[in-house]
């Protein structure tokens, strides 16, 4: 296994256009067909972010896999998430990138528009890779311009989680699926004036929340690769929120900016600074790790039909490989084999592989693992159609919404001069 470290913060991706726009007509001349070893032996580049903890259950799974393929070995490489595109733009820029590698969607668009990424699809529709037990969605949010950009690797969907132990001793009703926004607020100061502790996260800067919000108003955060919203929109949702902070219903400003870190450890459901945290789903077991408190999850307020099967992280294979047919291969075992499937477990999300993921739900232990495959196997019932996928600046558009939503919690814009900001930052975000 390589360890690598995180690069600078810095974005090398905006730097590497130029080399990138090329990649078509150099992998067109190297990627016609696998090339394996004249012994037979492939040894095949797997590159993701994360800890310790998935490292080792990656290997694990690789491990098995050329346990039953001893011609196919693995050349392991991962680190944190910070530094990791950054990484990942440099090795691709110079055709060098690994045959699969781990990608979400905030970059998926890009790199499929680029023609970095192989099409799945041919192999989804021949049965080498099995996708017949994955929920439709799943493969239409990994699906870019016609092309099965990624395999998703993980099913979630948007959670809102809360502090059981400190609600029911203060002998608050614990929230529910299906309350409106409003409701919601109205419970969150009912719950902060009888607990002492802010009773929600003030989620204006959350992008799934905003999104999920928009699908219960008729609109989409991307119509295609052009916004799906207006900057009225915006300003009803800035609004909305401005209104719990006047209620006492949120945290300080200062503390929803704690808040509105990504890291699990510093979400204010286990800090114990708010009653709820707005997170994806299956991060309920890595919460419940950080707090002594009992934690349970909900959908997100509103109509819960409004959320969808989202993919946690995709694989794709690079066109460029050498080797796509044994990648393929590797991605079909590691989604569809039982063994395999109970190694990895839900870290990347709830396995894809509907039968994979009661096997697991039956086999582990973890409480909170249950309650997230419980809970979201229930939404999934009513989930409509997915979206789809982010176009190109997403990722910008969601720090922009950070910046603009932040101006608004600390008092320094208007809902209105906050949102007219986001609104022209986005539009200039995925028009680049």
């Amino acid at each position: 296994m390589t360890a690598s470290h995180p690069l600078p913060r810095r974005r090398v991706l905006s730097g590497l256009v130029a080399a990138m726009v090329a990649l078509p007509l150099a992998l067109g001349a190297c990627s016609s067909e696998d090339k394996p070893a004249a012994d037979g032996k492939v040894e095949l580049s797997f590159f993701w972010w994360g800890g310790e903890a998935r490292a080792q259950i990656t290997e694990q799974a690789l491990a098995l896999y050329t346990s039953k393929h001893p011609n196919v070995t693995f050349k392991k490489t991962w680190q944190a998430n910070q530094g990791y595109f950054d990484k990942l733009a440099t090795l691709t820029a110079g055709n060098d990138a690994p045959d699969i590698f781990q990608i979400d969607d905030n970059f998926l668009a890009e790199y499929a528009t680029r023609n970095v990424t192989a099409d799945l699809a041919e192999y989804s529709k021949s049965g080498k890779i099995d996708t017949s037990k994955f929920p439709k969605g799943l493969i239409e949010y990994g699906t870019v311009d016609g092309k099965l950009a990624g395999l998703a690797f993980g099913e979630n969907t948007q959670g809102l989680v809360y502090n059981k132990t400190k609600l029911e001793a203060a002998g608050v009703a614990l929230p529910t699926t299906g309350q409106s926004w409003e409701d919601h607020i109205a419970w969150a100061k009912d719950a902060a004036a009888k607990t002492k502790v802010a009773g929600t996260m003030d989620p204006s800067a959350d992008y799934k929340a905003f999104w999920v919000w928009l699908r219960q108003q008729g609109k989409e955060l991307y119509n295609g690769k052009e916004l799906g919203f207006t900057q009225a929109d915006v300003q009803a949702w800035f609004e909305l929120w401005k209104g719990a902070r006047d209620a006492k219903a949120t945290p300080t400003p200062d503390v929803i900016h704690e808040g509105n870190a990504t890291d699990v450890t510093k979400q204010l459901v286990v800090t114990g600074k708010a009653l709820t945290s707005w997170v994806w789903a299956n991060q309920l077991p890595e919460l419940q790790k950080n707090t002594k408190d009992q934690l349970g999850v909900i959908a997100y307020p509103g109509d819960a039909s409004k959320q969808w099967p989202r993919a946690s992280m995709y694989f794709s294979v690079y066109r460029g490989s050498k080797n796509k047919d044994v990648a393929a291969d590797v991605l079909n075992f590691l989604a569809n084999d039982p063994e395999a499937g109970k190694i990895l477990g839900t870290d990347r999300g709830l396995p894809s592989n509907t039968d994979i993921r009661t096997q697991v739900a039956a086999s582990t232990d973890n409480a909170s693992m249950k309650e997230t495959i419980k809970v979201t196997g229930e939404l999934a019932k009513n989930f409509g159609p997915a979206p789809t996928v982010p176009p190109k600046g997403h990722s910008t558009v969601r720090s922009e919404l950070i910046k603009a939503a932040e101006e608004a919690q600390y008092g320094r814009a208007t809902p209105a001069q906050a949102a007219e900001q986001f609104f022209a930052a986005s539009q200039a975000a995925i028009s680049r």
